[in-house]
């Protein structure tokens, strides 16, 4: 029994799970008998929210009056109270996770420097990272491509690794999840997941923030977790609640079943273009009804991973028999699943509510009937196509004018077709170590144990001196050619990828069941497709293998490239050189298909303009028919060994065909050993030396890992608010500017700043690694922001890329640069933009870049979640403009000054400050704008400074 329970409202009940003695926990059937409030008739997810909030009661953090809003919350009330809101666990991604790290590191260094234990600093609650972010798929079409981009992985990030293993031992809770394990969702949902746990006699359920916007697929097995920033994350492993307003909860009900031939991708789909017409951003969604009760958990873990794409805080499913079925079929012991359902039970949360057993704030109707196969893109995931209307959508978008989102291809450069003599990619990549291997020599789930030491240093030499598109001609490589054709339209990349579908056995069996009938029907793909197969767990390639798939796949190019994000995050790797020197010189609008979630501009890969989200089996139709203008409904996809036309319905799996095959997925004893001894199975990681001690010991000359300067200047006492004066923009931006335009991703060009200062440290191009590699590095970082090749800076109108003009010089220049001279001058900087600022993955960098470039304030038309709660976090003001008022309205264009008026007589949420614009011909216009900071709490750390000031003040007090 805990030491010190509190007995507020005699909620500190027994119940008795299955098997188990009698067991304490905080009941919210005890809340509502005591007449606090309406409980059984809140929405499941915030029943769970109130569960934390009167579990934690303290009466410092968590009050009375927390505990009292939160139980009367009421479907259409106005969102003004905040909830403290303590979770039972963290969770981190490599990308995410080490700038986290670095964080912490620094906390302890400026502890130590004030003559504090560096201890002070340490998780309250259990961590896990997990390694997936970073393996990219340099290989592809080969046995040995997992072998050669582990080998590859390995030797790009040593250092972050090694910085990984010093924080395991330097950190009590800490620990790691190593690479080639799978990607961190797919890994939380199969193994980290705890469904309930258990601390000094207290039983409570498993609730979570991640680092990643998709943490939200545990929300399929009805746990409560959604993405915050890295920042909020810190904050919450060092004992300080998640703050949040709030939310509306929107009710979905779904009836009826999905259609033979339509899969959970096609439904999550449909539900992200419902959701985003249906502007649920910032709210929590729940779905109920019997369509809901039908679906698998991994089918509602498809769902609920997409939330950030449909813009809601959560997509939650409650629990019920089925999330039980699927913790004993994962390997989760039969102990603890009674526990997890006697503990539901007993709090009067098992079963997915009907409809009028719930008030919500909003009801949505879906009927599964009427899903029918669709893609999305080729922009954005909320663009939903239907199967039959991609090939005219696509072929109108290549015509239509830019400004409306188009390709603004003429009709004459719609018939164009670029010949392109390609490296024979097979025969190359087999001299530089590829090569093929006998299935039989490798014991299934232990691919990366049995592949260990095989590949040379030569080979790793060969591999990273192989030609790339601005060094062709002074290569001297031979390889074998062939002519390929390309147009607008052609498929460069096709990759099954991503924690959103490789979790669900149903769509990729569907794909390798797919895959056999195309090789019986002597189908391939087509030349010039770059495929790859990135499943999101071992277990994934136990079951293809297990029902003999997996050598259907390999025989079209889709092996296995890694266990990580790969594609979906922009870790697509090189394109073959002379096809993308074809691309970039013609101008050529090619496509990718991706089993993802993110399709934004130059997420896939800088050179691909087109990129369609679809099922996995999609994406091997698309792959076989080699080109996106097609319709498959309909034209053929190839042709037989004897001549016939293929059509998509001769090679369709049908669901009789997949449920024959779905029980090879679900074998716990599987899901036990993968999840087992991950140093054992991971050679690669166990040698990877690690240091010791409380204290970093930060290394000057590392390109990786700096110390960041959050705590140059550290003292205990909190800041003052003051009004911005002289500003100039830094940045006019238009709408749905996301954090894959703001944050540094992807690679890292020779000549920009980045690149330039890695070059100036002596680091080669070749050697450059991502963005994302170097997040632990604020000089890589700060240098990339806002850099993208496809951000649009209005300023100067008409390009691409991070430029700006600086004022009043006039001079065109980076955006790094810029704010340089501006910070030389002692000139503070806003960014001005459209609406949705900020959508996209839960990236930290986005505001810690904006804040070292010397950003004030953001002033938007509207914000997504988390990136605003981050600026906040950070210390730059979020501000957004009121009555219609835009950049265009405004008609501003950068020649501008800027105040921002009515801080220094105290902030308060939300308040109605004032900007003031100076124009060059020396007029004024002052507009009001709204304060987004939005509660108490974010008073405070934009006070101290941000978050990390904040908690670090509060620890050493």
């Amino acid at each position: 029994m805990m030491d010190s329970p509190h007995q507020l409202f005699d909620t500190l009940q027994r119940f008795t799970p299955m098997g188990n003695q009698p067991a304490w926990f905080y009941s919210l059937p005890k809340l509502e008998e005591a007449g606090i409030g309406p409980i059984a008739q809140l929405p499941v997810s915030i029943r769970l929210v109130l569960e934390s909030v009167l579990r934690n009661y303290d009466d410092q953090r968590i009050t009375e009056d927390d505990i009292r809003t939160l139980a009367n919350w009421q479907p259409q009330a106005e969102r003004t109270a905040e909830i403290p809101f303590v979770v039972a666990r963290i969770l981190l991604q490599d990308f995410t996770g080490v700038p986290v790290l670095v964080d912490l590191a620094a906390m302890r260094s400026a502890a130590d420097r004030m003559g504090h234990d560096p201890s002070i600093v340490e998780p309250l609650v259990p961590v896990d990272l997990v390694v997936d972010h970073s393996v990219q798929v340099d290989f592809s079409q080969l046995d040995a491509a997992l072998r050669l981009n582990m080998q590859m992985e390995f030797a790009r990030n040593q250092a972050r690794y090694q910085f990984l293993k010093w924080g395991m031992q330097a950190f009590n809770g800490f620990s790691v999840v190593p690479p080639g394990i799978g990607i961190v969702h797919q890994v939380n949902l199969e193994y980290l997941a705890r469904g309930i746990l258990v601390k000094d006699g207290v039983y409570y359920p498993d609730t979570l923030v991640g680092t990643d916007s998709h943490t939200t697929m545990i929300n399929g097995l009805g746990i409560v977790g959604w993405g915050v920033g890295g920042i909020e994350a810190e904050a919450g492993m060092l004992g300080q609640p998640i703050y949040f307003l709030t939310p509306d909860v929107v009710g979905v009900h779904l009836s009826g079943m999905l259609q033979p031939g339509v899969t959970a991708t096609d439904l999550v789909l449909r539900i992200t273009e419902l959701l985003r017409q249906a502007k649920v951003v910032g709210k929590f969604v729940e779905f109920y009804g019997e369509g809901a009760a039908n679906l698998t958990v991994t089918d509602r873990a498809t769902i609920s991973n997409m939330a950030p794409e449909y813009g809601a805080t959560m997509g939650f499913f409650p629990v019920d028999e089925e999330t039980c079925r699927y913790l004993l079929a994962t390997g989760r012991s039969a102990e603890q699943v009674n526990a997890f359902r006697a503990y539901f039970q007993a709090q009067g949360l098992f079963g997915i509510p009907q409809p009028g057993d719930i008030a919500y704030s909003e009801q949505l109707e879906l009927d599964l009937t009427t899903i029918e196969p669709s893609v999305a893109g080729p922009k954005r995931p909320q663009d939903r196509i239907a199967l039959s209307a991609v090939k005219s959508t696509f072929q109108a978008l290549l015509q239509t004018p830019t400004s409306q989102n188009g390709y603004g291809q003429s009709s004459e450069a719609l018939q164009q077709t670029v010949t392109v003599q390609m490296s024979a990619l097979q025969s190359g990549l087999e001299m530089a170590g590829g090569g093929k291997q006998d299935p039989d020599t490798i014991p299934v789930g232990d691919a990366l144990q049995s592949q260990h030491n095989t590949a040379t240093l030569t080979e790793m030499e060969m591999i990273q001196n192989r030609p790339t598109p601005d060094r062709l001609e002074a290569s001297s490589v031979e390889t074998p050619k062939q002519p390929i054709e390309l147009h607008h339209g052609s498929i460069v990349i096709a990759a099954i990828t991503s924690c959103t579908n490789t979790s669900n056995p149903s769509v990729m069996l569907a794909a390798g069941l797919l895959a056999k009938k195309a090789v019986e029907h002597g189908l391939t793909v087509a030349p010039g497709v770059k495929t790859s197969l990135a499943p999101g767990s071992r277990v994934v390639t136990e079951y293809l293998t297990k029902t003999g798939l997996q050598a259907y796949l390999d025989q079209l190019g889709f092996q296995t490239v890694g266990y990580g994000c790969t594609t979906c995050i922009g870790n697509s790797g090189p394109l073959e050189p002379h096809l993308e020197a074809a691309i970039t010189s013609h101008d050529l609008v090619v496509a990718s298909v991706l089993s993802g979630n993110r399709n934004f501009e130059a997420r896939v890969h800088q050179s691909v303009k087109a990129n369609f989200l679809m099922s996995p089996p999609l994406v091997i139709a698309f792959a076989l028919a080699g080109r996106i203008d097609i319709d498959l409904s309909q034209e053929p996809l190839g042709t037989d060994r004897r001549g016939n036309p293929v059509y998509l319905s001769d090679i369709w799996p049908s669901s009789e065909e997949i449920k024959s095959l779905l029980q090879a997925a679900y074998d716990a004893a599987t899901y036990q050993r993968l999840y087992r001894d991950f140093a054992r199975q991971n050679p690669l990681w166990s040698e990877v030396p690690s240091r010791t001690g409380k204290v970093c010991a930060w290394e000057a000359d590392s390109t990786y890992i700096q110390e960041p300067p959050y705590f140059d200047s550290f003292n205990m006492a909190a800041g003052t608010a003051e009004d911005i004066k002289g500003a100039r923009s830094l940045a006019l931006f238009g709408d749905s500017v996301t954090t894959d335009h703001i944050s540094p991703a992807g690679a890292i060009k020779p000549d920009s700043p980045a690149g330039l200062y890695l070059q100036d440290k002596g680091v080669k191009p070749i050697d450059f690694n991502s963005y994302g590699s170097r997040r632990g590095n604020h000089e890589v970082m700060m240098r990339g922001t806002f850099a993208n090749v496809r951000i649009k800076n209005l300023m100067v109108p008409g390009t691409e890329g991070g430029v700006t003009v600086h004022q009043p010089s006039g001079e065109m220049m980076t955006i790094y640069d810029a704010a340089m001279r501006y910070q030389a001058t002692s000139t503070p900087l806003v960014i001005l933009a459209g609406q949705e600022y900020g959508t996209g993955s839960s990236r930290d960098w986005a505001a810690k870049g904006a804040k070292l470039l010397g950003v004030k304030a953001v002033i938007a038309q509207s914000f997504e979640r988390i990136h605003r709660s981050n600026l906040v976090g950070m210390g730059v003001l979020p501000c957004q403009f009121q009555s219609g008022d835009s950049i265009q309205s405004l008609q501003l264009d950068g020649s501008e000054t800027f105040d921002l008026i009515g801080l220094e007589a105290g902030i308060t949420p939300r308040q109605d400050v004032s900007l003031v614009i100076h124009r060059a011909d020396g007029s004024a216009q002052t507009v009001p704008v709204i304060l987004r900071i939005d509660t108490p709490i974010e008073v405070d750390y934009y006070l101290h400074g941000g978050i990390l000031p904040y908690v670090l003040r509060q620890l050493l007090a």
